[in-house]
């Protein structure tokens, strides 16, 4: 019988605050940013990140680089009567900070694929051939074509399959459970139940 993977305590938690931010970034007006990176999902599930728009229609959210928050829309075209759009011009710096933000972004959808692929090849359970060919082209485009930067990824991925099996979920709600009203552990416990978290279970993308 399959039962399902135990739940961090502190997920909750982190649910709340999720939400607090999303909140918080549709209430922040629109900015035209010079500097912007785009991520959306096309119909087949991909996730996809440019410095360009999606194509007219599709729903996209960008970031602003070198900013704080991001913003959510969706691509149009624009009316021939009100005139060509006037792109403000981008600083090597802009666009240096540009390109970094899409590696970074791609990398953590390359090693949450990854990890994913992976999870699903072992855990012995059937497997939705559609979504498996989703992760599979996220993958295919978001990982690195570079042998060395690849074996990096895989690694990190392998990480975060630790990070979210079940040895850690139990060390984080050992760790909530600490932290109840009433329970009373010692100083080292304490340390010694983080420190355990903050070696074998930090994910290494975020």
């Amino acid at each position: 019988m399959h039962r399902p993977a135990p739940r961090s305590r502190l997920a909750p938690f982190a649910a709340a605050l999720g939400a607090v931010l999303a909140a918080a970034a549709f209430a922040w007006p629109a900015q035209v940013a010079a500097a912007a990176v785009y991520r959306w999902v096309d119909g087949n599930g991909v996730t996809h990140l440019s410095s360009e728009r999606p194509p007219a229609g599709v729903p996209y959210e960008r970031l602003d680089v070198g900013a704080t928050r991001s913003s959510t829309g969706k691509s149009s075209t624009r009316p021939a009567s009100q005139g060509p759009t006037r792109l403000a011009a981008v600083s090597p710096e802009q666009a240096a900070r540009r390109n970094t933000a899409i590696r970074e972004l791609q990398n953590r959808e390359c090693v949450v694929a990854l990890e994913a692929i992976d999870r699903l090849s072992r855990n012995g359970q059937p497997v939705e051939p559609g979504e498996f060919k989703r992760l599979q082209q996220t993958a295919e485009r978001n990982c690195s074509s570079d042998p060395a930067t690849r074996r990096e990824q895989e690694d990190m991925a392998a990480k975060l399959r630790v990070a979210k099996g079940d040895t850690c979920v139990a060390a984080r709600n050992e760790l909530a459970d600490m932290l109840e009203p009433g329970r009373k552990p010692t100083r080292e416990q304490l340390r010694t139940q983080q420190l355990f978290i903050e070696t074998h279970c930090e994910s290494p993308v975020r």
